[in-house]
Formats: C-alpha cells, structure tokens, sequence
C-alpha cells in the first residue's frame, strides 16, 4: 500500500490509532517506515469499553518521537457505540493530555456539531476536524482557525456544501485525507479506500479552489508540516 502511495506520488502517510492495542500498532509502523507517523488516541466509539480507563498508557505512548497529535478524539452522535456523557468525559480527558503534552488535537465529530464546538471552547491549541463532513461547523471552524481535513467524500456528486466549504477554507488551514478504508473518491468508489487515492480527492479539492493541483498539494505540505512538526 505505500509503494503504491509512492507511486501516486503520496510520499507522507499519519496513521490513526484508534484503541491502546492499535496506537501501539501504529507506532510499531511509523518506526519500520520512515514515511509514517501516528496520530494515537481512543476512538469515541470506545468511549464505553476499557481502553478510556487506560489513558495513562496512552500518555505514555504520545511521549514517542513519531506521535505528532492526540486522536482521534472527539463526540459520535449518529452511532451512539457509547454513551454520550462517556464520549464527553473521554473527549476531556484527550484535550487536556494534548494540553499537557503541546500536541495538537484530531477530531471526530459526527451528528455532534453544537456539542463538539461547546467541548472546543476551552481548548486552546491547534484543532483538526478530521473527515470534515459537518458544515455547521464552518463558521466556528473558520473563527477560531482550526485545520479543516477533507477526505473523498468531498468527491460525491451530492457533496455540494462540502465543495462550497472546501473553497472557503484559508490556505494556511486545509488538510486533505483519506479516512482508509472508507470514503473512497468518486473515481474509486467502492473500493477499499488507501493512500494512493488521495490524488483523486486533492483535483477535486484544487478544482473548487481554482488552483493547480500542484500548487494545493504545497499549500497542503506546508500546513503539515507546521501542524504535525514533520520533518
């Protein structure tokens, strides 16, 4: 998956973990591969289960070299896998370990706009809203100067006020993404999505923008690295 990612010209990959067993799997590859670093936190989805009671070991993890943010944290109200005030808590709790450690914060919010803003408020370091899928969220997003990330469903033919969103967002605060394996791009939809797919993702970006692709995919370079403090 990352030769092809090479291949298409994705030379960087931040991999996500999503439970204590998973940020130690992404470690193990940021390590083997020097393209990759992880972004380690515990999924809201497992707000419920015995992983939001090992945030210790989670500190302890962000205190390696290749771990660039804390996440992805954050409300899921459209699933519900857990409870909502056990989402909220745990939300807190990765705010205020990305306070202690400097890192910045990858979010999940979905069907939670108002309440993910409210949990924000107090935050002061440098946000991502991951997977930006929730347009309500622009004009607090725009406000307060988060990183907005865009993955593939920017691509879908319906996806009218995710393009609108993505041709407003300050050059200094767009991230593009894939959420693999899901959110494959309109050209590859249906398939597992990965890596080398982001191309598709960033013409579409581009094209709203009204710039090259070339000239997004610096723009993009330069916010990550100053988010992520990349090499």
């Amino acid at each position: 998956m990352l030769d092809r990612a090479q291949v298409a010209g994705v030379d960087r990959v931040v991999t996500v973990g999503t439970s204590i067993e998973s940020c130690r799997a992404a470690l193990r590859l940021s390590e083997q591969e020097a393209s990759v670093c992880a972004v380690l936190g515990v999924h809201p989805h497992e707000a419920g289960g015995e992983d939001a009671e090992r945030l210790d070991e989670l500190r302890e993890l962000l205190g390696h070299d290749r771990a660039v943010a804390v996440g992805e944290t954050g409300l899921d109200h459209y699933r519900d896998y857990a409870p909502r005030a056990t989402q909220r808590r745990l939300f807190n709790a990765h705010l205020e370990l990305a306070g202690d450690l400097g890192l910045p914060v990858v979010i999940h919010s979905r069907a939670a706009a108002e309440e993910t803003a409210d949990v924000l408020q107090g935050f002061d370091g440098d946000v991502v809203l991951h997977c930006f899928s929730e347009p309500e969220l622009l004009d607090v997003a725009l406000e307060r100067r988060y990183y907005l990330s865009f993955a593939g469903n920017v691509t879908y033919p319906k996806a009218v006020l995710l393009r609108s969103a993505a041709a407003t967002v300050p050059d200094d605060r767009i991230l593009a993404e894939t959420d693999s394996p899901f959110l494959a791009p309109q050209p590859v939809r249906g398939r597992p999505n990965e890596p080398a797919f982001l191309v598709h993702t960033m013409d579409t970006l581009a094209a709203v923008r009204g710039i090259a692709a070339h000239e997004l995919e610096e723009i993009i370079n330069a916010n990550a690295n100053r988010l992520f403090a990349l090499p």
